[in-house]
């Protein structure tokens, strides 16, 4: 049976039932309930005080919606595709609840600034959400540094082995891509945290309404200056799955690694049981599935951003129904970083690290070749110069068999007199970390400086 649309004043059809689902989104925008309430609690709270409504009528609009809010978190409230959206399942269930004064509540408001406004509120209460999860990582990640400061292992170019690194060096690397992530979500609360509510469906409103009671009742920062880009306005969602985007390729380009050195070929870390899987015909193998979920969930998100990048690029001012697909990408996306988030912190929390396969991977690699050129260099050679001696000396290793650090003093001395008996401590891998000792770099006391700067950024002690 058709149902009469609160819109439906001017019409003389219905929609079919196929073309009413296709068109409603409260499928999803359900999950917005609780933002749509509060929303409409402090209109309703405004126009009391306004005087725009009687106090009296303002009461009971909110007493009702306060009763709704309750039945919403005890998970007794049921949604009807025949409403459309979120905002008049709960203006319906409102009808339903304390009669005809339940239709005042839409006083100078449009479902335009309406759903603006619940989508404002959602991005800005998960904000801090993603925020907390990604410092949960970042604690991880201080802790492996600390942990392994002297753990060495091969820094790697290209997939090829380069120069001699710190463990921690390497962890304090993500810990920086996830800093940035951070101050990008941080940053994004400035533009979420602004209230289109009171721009009504684009023009405003003659009523007397106040936008800076309602905006300070939301805990909004900022109320927008201009009606018509309050309702059309979705910079801070593209923004948000922007940031989203480059979270998840930083989760990504970790998991390819903890991956790769999970390998038998490699095997510089064992991933927990707990977050690795077997195989159905094969008894031995030990899968890093859910890094390679992490990996593969990259897309999604991507496709998220895409999708609503899509979606505004053409739309003329103001509300478009195109911006109806705004918000399931956003709620995808958020599942998906706060699991991977989570699923990461664990991983790596529980990650068993081989530090002898790793110190063994630097003995015989020829990772300390640029040791050997810098050497030459302080002796006073031109560093291209010693750049060509190192390398035809690299070259007999391969041909020999024979690590730099392994050749006889005479042969050493035969590529270039400027070679000395001290020529053995530089070539180290061991102290060519340690002598590492710029700002940033690799060396021990400059990788405990960045440990202690992050324990400040996250207030450790």
């Amino acid at each position: 049976m058709a149902v009469k649309k609160m819109w439906g004043g001017r019409f003389t059809a219905v929609s079919p039932e196929f073309a009413q689902e296709f068109g409603a989104s409260i499928s999803f925008d359900q999950v917005m309930a609780a933002e749509d309430i509060e929303g409409s609690i402090a209109h309703v709270t405004m126009l009391g005080t306004t005087g725009i409504l009687p106090q009296a009528d303002a009461d009971t609009i909110k007493a009702g919606l306060i009763e709704i809010q309750d039945e919403l978190k005890a998970g007794k409230i049921e949604f009807d595709v025949a409403n459309e959206d979120i905002h008049m399942n709960i203006e319906a269930i409102l009808t339903a609840k304390i009669g005809p004064v339940a239709g005042k509540l839409h006083t100078a408001r449009s479902r335009n600034d309406q759903v603006a406004t619940d989508f404002h509120l959602w991005v800005t209460h998960r904000l801090p959400e993603v925020i907390k999860a990604i410092e949960a990582l970042q604690t991880v990640l201080v802790h492996l540094a600390e942990t392994h400061v002297e753990t060495i292992l091969p820094g790697t170019t290209h997939l090829q082995h380069a120069q001699p690194i710190s463990l921690g060096h390497y962890f304090m690397a993500y810990y920086s891509m996830l800093q940035r992530d951070k101050e990008r979500f941080q940053f994004n609360l400035e533009h979420a945290s602004v209230s289109p509510l009171g721009a009504a469906a684009l023009a405003g409103t003659t009523f007397p309404i106040d936008r800076a009671q309602t905006a300070d009742l939301l805990g909004f920062k900022y109320v927008y200056n201009n009606s018509l880009d309050a309702v059309s306005d979705r910079d801070f969602a593209i923004e948000y799955l922007s940031n989203a985007s480059m979270l998840m390729m930083h989760l990504s380009r970790l998991s390819e690694e903890l991956i790769i050195w999970a390998s038998y070929e490699y095997q510089y870390v064992e991933l927990d049981d707990a977050y690795s899987t077997g195989s159905s015909i094969m008894p031995q193998k030990k899968n890093a599935d859910y890094a390679e979920l992490i990996r593969g969930k990259v897309g999604r998100v991507y496709g998220d951003l895409t999708s609503l990048l899509t979606v505004m690029k053409g739309l003329p001012l103001a509300y478009n129904k195109d911006m109806q697909e705004d918000k399931e990408g956003v709620f995808d996306a958020t599942t998906t970083i706060l699991g991977s988030l989570h699923v990461m912190t664990g991983m790596m929390s529980t990650l068993h690290i081989k530090e002898d396969n790793m110190l063994a991977a630097v003995q015989n690699d020829f990772s300390n070749a640029t040791e050997l050129a810098d050497y030459l260099a302080t002796k006073g050679m031109p560093f291209r110069q010693a750049h060509a001696v190192v390398g035809h000396l690299v070259l007999t290793g391969i041909k020999t068999h024979t690590a730099l650090q392994n050749m006889p003093l005479e042969q050493l001395q035969a590529a270039s007199d400027l070679i000395e008996q001290d020529v053995y401590t530089d070539l180290d891998p061991y102290e060519a970390v340690v002598r590492r000792t710029s700002f940033g770099g690799t060396g021990f006391d400059s990788v405990k400086q960045q440990i202690k700067t992050a324990k400040q950024q996250l207030d450790l002690g």
